[in-house]
């Protein structure tokens, strides 16, 4: 602000973030990071091939099979997620990503507020087409 630049930010906040990590790119990136045989093999085990239902009281809804996600509430969940989102700064071609968890902000400045329009538009259609 004090070169007279204007400043702006995106907020991101990703809806339902945690239930919508596709297993398949997760593991793709798993492998990417490293994580091979043994280790590998337990992910994908842990993944895939979940099921899930409901239980109030004496009620049960039917078991429905888990196609994404990864299991909330556990200490593995959070850290899968993170694993998932943490290239999403290498699409961005000009500003700059504060992440955390679920919630990143893109932050930018510019000498105009038309010129910094344009750019944060072009970063928030590269997060539009990573997502």
């Amino acid at each position: 602000m004090d070169a007279g630049l204007v400043n702006g930010v995106v907020f991101l906040d990703l809806r339902k973030a945690f239930d919508t990590v596709d297993h398949e790119i997760l593991i793709k990136k798993l492998k990417i990071y490293g994580v091979q045989n043994i280790a590998l093999k337990w992910f994908i085990s842990y993944l895939f091939d979940r099921k899930q239902f409901c239980k109030v009281g004496s009620a049960a809804s039917s078991t429905k099979n888990i196609r994404c996600g990864v299991p909330q509430g556990s200490n593995l969940g959070p850290l899968l997620f993170l694993l998932y989102v943490n290239d999403l700064p290498n699409c961005l071609r000009h500003s700059s990503a504060e992440m955390y968890a679920d919630d990143t902000n893109l932050t930018e400045c510019s000498d105009g507020i038309n010129n910094l329009q344009a750019i944060l538009n072009s970063d928030f259609n590269n997060v539009h087409q990573w997502i």
